[in-house]
């Protein structure tokens, strides 16, 4: 141990007051203990205020030296000795030899215990391996937390792998695993169409749904997401309520209630089967719950929504035969308010397209009022209005069952006879010829091309 050896406390390692005593050798060639702190700087040991003689200290010695050995044995040139080891086994052991109680610097203690540092380079050595290892332990401990979050997120079965998180308690997100558990990898095809087809599939809670794959969905993940919150705010008792949605990088699929009768294309149009033919009462009560559910689109939601596809095959028909409007995935959605918007691609079915879509007119909801007087037509009659065969590369249109020139004649006459032959035979004659009549009327209107 030389000058300027600093004297660390065993008991105190890398705290902020450990390593402020020095040994120091003064002009008397005494050797002194200093304490150096941050704000004071003064000897320490021996008292400054006593001779050398009294501190049992030697000035004649001019070649001072001090050894602390391994043991903790301290031995000067002067003779001076004591006793400074920690390395004791219990706290009775480790009282100091020196005469005088240890001072902390103004504060008295009953023990002490110094060791012998190495060095500064030793000091710093410590200090960066024990700080690495603390940075070390603490991003081991991140990580494996971070692990279980994860682990825990992926488990839960209504968050999808992207990680969105639900919108409503009545409007969730499905995995794709739980959709395909639902629907038996996608098995029991109900239908399918030029958006998609859809499957049938019961969930764990026992409910049954139909799931509908997308197809060409081009919004992004954010924009399909944003489009479903407000169909998730959606309910009418005439329309399809829609339960949530599953998002992919490679499909978009859409989870909702499962109606027990099909569609009214598979009701109405079934000439084959007679097990159960639309009797008036419930083509009435389907044409009325299938205007109410679009006004509700058009009007009173929260925004403006143009279905776009009105046709047979997307009303629904509950146990009751009450109609529900489904399929929402051609739908043009419009803030309420804004004027109406261009749309590149036509949407919709051939036979149910309004001639804006033909004219590059702007699209509202005009183009669901269309369609909707085409169902009122086939509703009375029991077979399709429009048909559309391939001659070559040409696609034409054939003539209907009857004009709407001519139909619109016969309505202003007085002779309602005609009825018998244009209702759907089917019914033997059984129909409310004042309410044929009043949905014939809203027909021609819906499907006139000034439906202002």
């Amino acid at each position: 141990m030389t000058r300027h050896t600093k004297l660390v406390s065993a008991s105190a390692r890398g705290l902020l007051y450990s390593g402020l005593y020095t040994f120091y050798f003064d002009n008397d060639n005494q050797l002194k203990l200093i304490y150096n702190g941050p704000e004071v700087s003064s000897v320490y040991w021996p008292d400054p205020f006593t001779t050398p003689l009294v501190n049992h200290r030697t000035t004649y010695n001019s070649s001072q030296y001090g050894v602390l050995e391994q043991t903790g044995r301290f031995v000067a040139s002067d003779n001076f000795k004591f006793e400074a080891s920690d390395l004791v086994l219990s706290s009775s052991e480790l009282a100091s030899t020196v005469t005088h109680a240890c001072k902390v610097h103004q504060k008295e203690a009953n023990t002490s215990s110094l060791m012998f540092q190495d060095g500064p380079s030793n000091f710093k050595f410590g200090y960066f391996l024990s700080s690495a290892l603390t940075l070390l332990f603490i991003e081991v401990v991140l990580i494996i937390a971070g692990c279980w979050v994860v682990h825990k997120w992926e488990g839960r079965p209504e968050i999808i792998d992207e990680g969105y998180t639900i919108i409503s308690s009545q409007f969730r997100i499905f995995s794709y695993r739980e959709l395909q558990k639902a629907t038996n990898c996608f098995q029991e095809e109900l239908g399918s169409g030029g958006s998609g087809a859809v499957y049938k599939g019961v969930l764990d809670d026992e409910r049954k749904v139909a799931v509908k794959k997308l197809n060409d969905v081009i919004q992004g993940e954010q924009e399909f997401r944003s489009e479903l919150s407000v169909i998730g705010r959606i309910y009418h008792m005439n329309l399809v309520r829609i339960w949530g949605f599953c998002v992919g990088k490679t499909h978009r699929l859409l989870v909702s209630e499962f109606i027990e009768n099909g569609s009214l294309a598979a009701v109405l149009f079934d000439h084959q089967s007679n097990s159960h033919v639309l009797q008036w009462g419930q083509r009435y009560n389907i044409a009325l719950g299938v205007a109410k559910g679009l006004a509700y689109l058009h009007h009173d939601c929260l925004e403006w929504i143009v279905h776009c596809d009105v046709k047979p095959e997307n009303i629904l028909l509950d146990r009751e035969f009450q109609p529900k409007i489904a399929d929402f995935g051609l739908m043009k959605l419009q803030q309420r308010g804004s004027s109406a918007q261009m749309l590149s691609k036509v949407h919709g079915t051939r036979g149910y397209i309004a001639p804006e879509w033909a004219l590059n007119l702007p699209i509202n909801e005009k183009a669901d009022v269309y369609s909707y007087g085409i169902v009122l037509l086939e509703l009375v009659k029991g077979v399709r209005l429009s048909r559309w065969v391939a001659e070559g590369e040409e696609e034409v249109e054939m003539a209907g069952i009857c004009s709407i020139e001519i139909l619109q004649e016969k309505l202003a006459g007085e002779d309602q006879s005609w009825l018998l032959e244009f209702v759907d035979h089917r019914l033997d004659g059984e129909f409310n010829h004042s309410e044929a009549t009043v949905m014939l009327k809203i027909a021609i209107l819906c499907v006139k091309e000034d439906r202002s």
